[in-house]
């Protein structure tokens, strides 16, 4: 039995590949959120027939180029979630990702860029990455993750996906 909340899928780093397995992990959700480097391809058109989509740019698409914002702010369940794709870089947050999250003031703020799946509390802010569903690279595991936003509480997880995509 699912955890009652309100349940988004979390994906970034997908780098113009869909893996068809997302659509058994995302079953169900209410909202999607991309977080970056979207790539070539009908991403965004395939996540959209699972549920409403909130996307940003990363580098791979070319940022302000691509049309697509480089940041958003939106409300669900009452909460402010903010997505931004370039956070965190060589293992340090950004200037202009702490300049974004003091903008944003948000209870969670959902980022890509490095890969590497995480869940971590910065100064009463949820900062989730969901890692990369992308073609594997480098030594880390492929992965999407999952928020659930309770009244009193947000709950995460990341799912691991297979080396090779479905």
């Amino acid at each position: 039995m699912r955890e009652a909340g309100m349940r988004i899928g979390v994906i970034s780093d997908t780098h113009g590949l869909f893996d068809r397995s997302i659509i058994h992990h995302f079953a169900g959700v209410e909202h999607i959120l991309h977080a970056g480097d979207i790539g070539q391809g009908d991403v965004i058109a395939q996540l959209e027939q699972i549920a409403p989509v909130t996307v940003v740019s990363g580098n791979v698409d070319g940022f302000e180029a691509s049309g697509i914002p480089v940041e958003q702010v939106i409300e669900l369940a009452g909460r402010r979630i903010a997505v931004y794709h370039r956070l965190y870089e060589k293992g340090k947050l950004t200037r202009d990702g702490a300049s974004f999250l003091k903008r944003a003031s948000p209870a969670v703020c959902v980022y890509g860029h490095t890969h590497q799946p995480k869940a971590e509390w910065c100064e009463g802010v949820l900062l989730f990455n969901p890692g990369s569903a992308g073609r594997k690279r480098f030594h880390l595991p492929r992965a999407v993750g999952l928020l659930v936003l309770h009244p009193e509480s947000i709950k995460t997880e990341h799912i691991m996906l297979a080396d090779r995509a479905e």
